[in-house]
């Protein structure tokens, strides 16, 4: 049955309309404009009427990996490669398919409490198969929230055994698993070579080439750190945006993560070449990897969305969060407030990513999925009212997201999953701890 969801205000056309409303069939939004000439034009439908709500696209975290999650609050304030080891590798030996189900289901049903409708969960603990690739896909589908699995594909010898894959290995699972989501329209499968660091370069352009057959993005990390860029140099000659483009994988598919240490040259390639950037400020200062020239890579071209990167390096997961780190942490780096606008980052949480996954989401518009928030403009965080968009963006706790729609389906309401209980998912996590603890 169709459904026409109204509320006080709708942000629709990149502006907050009052007394408007979405009409809802089959998990896609149909129709969006004033209530009163919607509820003419479908007397059949459903009314929902949400009063003292505003309704606004789902946020979409580009770039996340769920298992650390689990990891949150372990070896906090090291630097990088020993955060890497004492947490990432230290926990791999311990991360079974359930401990990979459970990881996914804290980080997803967090994200679904904060308005996040889909994710883009960058995944390599494959294990020597796809069982593990599949307890995040469940995960996934026993909450609700949409899920663009970005399948990695890791060989760096120096990396725990259960991230790595010979090529031919890492581009069968890869396939066979987009192969058997594909028409999914929950569920959605793209490549993600790891790093020029952590992939060789047959790898990468395996990963590329499997973008291109499947007509799909590919996802890798690109300059995060310092040492991963002398590194590139010093193997291959070149700096990681010119060695990507050396391996002619650098493109309009291409998302990177990062992009934290580039040269002039690399920012006007990428620019040049359309490619995108998923860009994660809380974690980027959490690691102290430093601060991505966001009003640079603009001015060149390249899209950008927001990720919040796994939950042992940031170590929140709204993508609300990240919109306010990534527009405080570029007016500060450059000493400089009009360098980037509310506007700006809003749609890097939406509309951009929505582009850059190229999928129908982020937006209240026909033709795309009925992923929406219902936000409660009552909440203090988001008074006066009178500045909505920019309280939304800069002044809003996580208490002010009152309902969560996902492809039509209210996923969390009334301060509660809907799906999935939420001291289940605690449950299940100190369970896991604890047997932990025993070994």
């Amino acid at each position: 049955m169709r459904q026409l969801y109204s509320a006080d205000y709708a942000y629709i056309e990149d502006g907050f309309k009052e007394h408007a409303a979405l009409l809802i069939d089959n998990g896609m939004i149909m129709d969006v404009g004033d209530r009163a000439e919607l509820q003419h034009r479908y007397p059949e439908a459903e009314h929902i009427e949400w009063a003292g709500k505003a309704i606004v696209p789902g946020t979409v975290n580009a770039h996340n990996h769920s298992f650390q999650s689990l990891l949150r609050g372990i070896a906090i304030d090291k630097p990088f490669l020993e955060w890497r080891d004492e947490a990432l590798y230290r926990f791999t030996p311990l991360l079974d398919e359930e401990a990979i189900y459970t990881g996914a289901l804290l980080a997803f049903g967090e994200m679904l409490r904060y308005g996040v409708t889909t994710v883009s969960d960058f995944f390599y603990v494959h294990n020597g198969g796809t069982a593990h690739d599949e307890a995040v896909i469940r995960a996934a589908q026993d909450l609700g929230i949409r899920l663009v699995f970005a399948r990695t594909l890791y060989d760096w010898a120096g990396a725990p055994l259960a991230y790595r894959e010979t090529v031919p290995e890492a581009v069968e699972r890869t396939r066979s698993l987009a192969i058997k989501y594909q028409g999914n329209f929950m569920v959605t499968i793209h490549p993600a070579p790891h790093s020029p660091h952590a992939a060789s370069p047959e790898m990468i352009k395996a990963g590329h080439r499997l973008a291109m057959e499947l007509d799909t993005p590919f996802h890798i990390h690109v300059a995060e750190e310092m040492f991963e860029v002398e590194e590139i140099v010093r193997d291959y000659g070149l700096r990681p945006v010119h060695y990507l483009d050396s391996l002619g994988v650098l493109d309009e598919r291409m998302i990177a993560i990062h992009l934290v240490w580039l040269a002039n040259s690399e920012i006007e390639l990428i620019g040049q070449r359309r490619g995108s950037l998923a860009y994660c400020p809380s974690s980027n200062m959490f690691l102290a990897d430093g601060v991505t020239r966001i009003p640079d890579l603009v001015k060149a071209g390249v899209r950008v969305a927001l990720g919040t990167d796994g939950g042992c390096s940031n170590n929140r997961i709204s993508v609300y969060e990240e919109m306010r780190m990534c527009a405080l942490l570029q007016k500060v780096n450059r000493l400089d407030g009009t360098c980037i606008t509310a506007e700006q980052v809003y749609k890097m949480g939406t509309s951009n990513a929505g582009e850059i996954l190229r999928m129908p989401i982020g937006s209240l518009q026909a033709g795309q999925h009925a992923d929406f928030v219902a936000l409660d403009i009552n909440d203090l965080s988001l008074a006066p009212k009178k500045e909505l968009f920019a309280n939304m963006t800069y002044a809003m706790q996580p208490g002010a997201v009152s309902t969560v729609v996902v492809a039509g389906r209210i996923v969390f309401e009334h301060g509660k999953l809907q799906t999935v209980s939420e001291s289940s998912i605690g449950g299940r996590v100190d369970q896991l701890f604890a047997k932990w603890d025993m070994r």
